[in-house]
């Protein structure tokens, strides 16, 4: 019987993987329930079976004291010295009992407490092994399709593809083998809970790592992806050698590397760009196949009112934005369909990207220029503005009566050779003009049909 009973744990342990000591322990357990039925509730108790004959063993945990009130918990010091010469007052000795036969509802709940160890230890053994996956890609073969959402099986597990981590088109049938990201493992009462991509980014990234030698070897490594699932991506790639190409490597001899990285993505397009520290070159390559005609970096953005501004190593890029300034026949393949080509070069970059083509940026100037001639000549209006104050506010940016009113006398202020005390006379007559001179409402333009906005931020 004991034979048999170390013959069946080392099958049972093979076939579900599982350790042999758990098993040991679950049956320990059990048996220890179990003997609750016929020797009674005792916490003093402890079952131990032989690894290596099977034979089970009872003990029994007493106190040794001087008078004995509770025989299933104490022992005299007389019976313990029969034990155990050495045994003292307050001691604790393990003293063998002889197993008892168990009965029908004894061993009914010893199977209970033997199944449901097994399970447990069945359902830790999977999240083990796939916890170690997150981030990684994983095959598995379609089982069902549950309201949109496929449920996989991957060897003893079960993992969730859901509706909206599928590429759009995508039609899965049982029995299909399907390659996924693994996004996220977590344990739950029924067990371990895997749940799968196509769409994230990291797929595609990972995509690169299986069929590129190069980048698996480290000698090319993706730096940033940014995906709109079966229509399009972009991939920024970096090489650690100076002599090899990465978007060269990438691509492949007559485009077969990345053919192969396209097809499993269901025909989506992917463009491949070299990564750069700077920017400003960074952004140009981002926006590819576009040429670009130059990029400004913007000062940061003021924050919104309430919020501080983000600082330190946390968020280095947070609030970056740059201009892009395209040939005026550039402009609609910068942007894309859509915004789609801009709205991917944010993503790839983390920048906010606004774009504009070179007429736009000559109208903005000659603009610009229209105003600060007409703001002079209408300082020139102001009483107590002589001509060189004039010069002094067109200088620092102060171009009209309104904004030398927004600035405000502090401003104004800091600028040499004006003071406070004339600043607030020149605050004061500005005020003064601009009452009189209301603006005018614009007027009424033909109804044409509106641009397409170049502005992309990368949410």
């Amino acid at each position: 019987m004991n034979r048999e009973l170390l013959t069946v744990i080392q099958q049972i342990a093979g076939e579900k993987g599982i350790d042999k000591e758990v098993l040991f322990e679950a049956l320990e357990c059990a048996l220890l329930s179990a003997s609750k039925k016929t020797m009674g509730a005792a916490d003093n108790i402890r079952m131990h079976l032989d690894r290596g004959t099977g034979a089970l063993k009872v003990y029994q945990r007493k106190r040794v004291v001087a008078e004995v009130t509770d025989s299933k918990t104490q022992v005299s010091l007389a019976e313990a010295k029969a034990l155990n010469p050495e045994a003292e007052l307050d001691d604790e000795l393990e003293q063998e009992l002889a197993p008892k036969e168990f009965g029908r509802i004894a061993a009914q709940t010893a199977k209970q407490v033997i199944l449901q160890r097994v399970r447990e230890a069945e359902r830790e053994g999977i999240y083990s092994e796939f916890i170690g996956k997150e981030g990684q890609i994983v095959r598995g073969v379609v089982h069902r399709i549950e309201k949109r959402n496929v449920i996989m099986e991957m060897g003893k597990a079960e993992a969730v593809l859901p509706e909206r981590e599928q590429i759009p088109g995508e039609r899965y049938n049982p029995g299909d083998r399907v390659r996924a990201y693994v996004v996220e493992v977590k344990k739950s009462s029924k067990g371990p809970q895997i749940t799968l991509s196509r769409t994230h980014p990291g797929y595609l990234a990972r995509l690169f790592e299986t069929e590129i030698p190069e980048v698996q070897e480290g000698i090319v490594v993706v730096k940033a992806v940014a995906r709109e699932s079966g229509e399009r991506a972009k991939v920024a790639v970096a090489s650690t050698k100076r002599d090899v190409d990465p978007i060269g490597a990438c691509v492949g001899l007559r485009g077969t590397r990345i053919q192969v990285i396209s097809r499993d993505l269901r025909g989506e397009k992917i463009d491949i760009v070299e990564w750069s520290y700077d920017p400003a070159t960074f952004v140009a390559r981002a926006l590819s196949p576009a040429k670009v005609s130059s990029v400004t970096v913007l000062e940061s953005p003021p924050p919104p009112e309430g919020q501080e501004a983000a600082e330190g190593p946390e968020h280095p890029d947070q609030q970056l934005a740059v201009l892009v300034v395209v040939p005026d026949n550039q402009l609609s393949l910068a942007i894309g369909k859509k915004g789609q080509n801009a709205r991917l070069a944010a993503k790839l970059t983390g920048i906010r990207i606004d774009i504009k083509s070179e007429s736009e940026v000559e109208a903005d100037r000659a603009r610009l220029e229209e105003e600060v001639a007409d703001g002079r000549a209408a300082l020139g209006e102001v009483p107590g503005l002589t001509p060189a104050l004039v010069e002094t506010l067109v200088g620092h940016g102060f171009h009209s009566p309104s904004l030398v009113v927004r600035a405000g006398v502090e401003r104004l202020g800091q600028i040499p050779d004006i003071g406070a005390a004339k600043a607030a006379e020149l605050v004061e007559a500005a005020r003064r003009w601009v009452e009189q001179h209301p603006p005018r409402p614009p007027e009424p333009s033909p109804v044409a049909a509106p641009a397409e906005d170049g502005r992309v931020s990368p949410e």
